[in-house]
């Protein structure tokens, strides 16, 4: 009997751009499924915009069903007022999932790299390309979809390890709280 499809949802956070991207994971076998880019008022307050990602979010999570999602984790960079920002809008992508009861895994971008690429250092053209090559239906638009799918196919190659670091943290924690 065939494994069950599991569908993943990937997500490179951005405050102007919030790549998405959907597949479907049987066994070892990959199916693009969908993918966009979320991108709010460039004007406005930051809550807005923030509430702006959030809503678009939703509506991807209840379009799509997914049963697990990914999220690439950000790196800080020399701007302490951008990388704050930055935060703030990965935080919203983190709890859009978590909020409608789906896990969110978190990959660095190097590990993202590595699996689709074999190269920590892959640029963004290196990204597009093997994406095409891994799912040959993808109609990404932009690096931000091909990078969410990205970290959709390096969820579903390393969900399992995902899933065992969950339970070890969670056995962890009754361990502390019991005592």
């Amino acid at each position: 009997m065939a494994p069950a499809p599991i569908r993943i949802l990937g997500l490179d956070p951005g405050l102007r751009r919030t790549g998405w991207g959907v597949i479907e994971a049987v066994g070892t076998r990959l199916v693009f499924v969908a993918c966009g880019t979320v991108m709010p008022p460039e004007e406005g307050e930051l809550a807005n915009r923030l509430a702006y990602l959030h809503t678009e979010l939703a509506n991807v999570l209840r379009a799509f069903a997914p049963d697990e999602a990914a999220v690439e984790e950000t790196f800080v960079n020399m701007n302490p007022a951008s990388t704050l920002k930055l935060g703030q809008a990965r935080g919203v992508v983190m709890v859009t999932p978590a909020l409608a009861g789906v896990p969110v895994a978190e990959y660095a971008a190097l590990l993202v790299k590595k699996t689709v690429v074999g190269a920590g250092r892959a640029d963004k053209a290196q990204i597009r390309m093997m994406m095409k090559v891994l799912l040959p239906q993808a109609d990404f638009e932009t690096d931000d979809a091909a990078d969410a799918l990205a970290v959709a196919v390096t969820h579903a190659q390393h969900r399992g390890m995902a899933a065992l670091k969950a339970r070890t943290a969670a056995q962890l924690g009754a361990r502390v709280a019991a005592r």
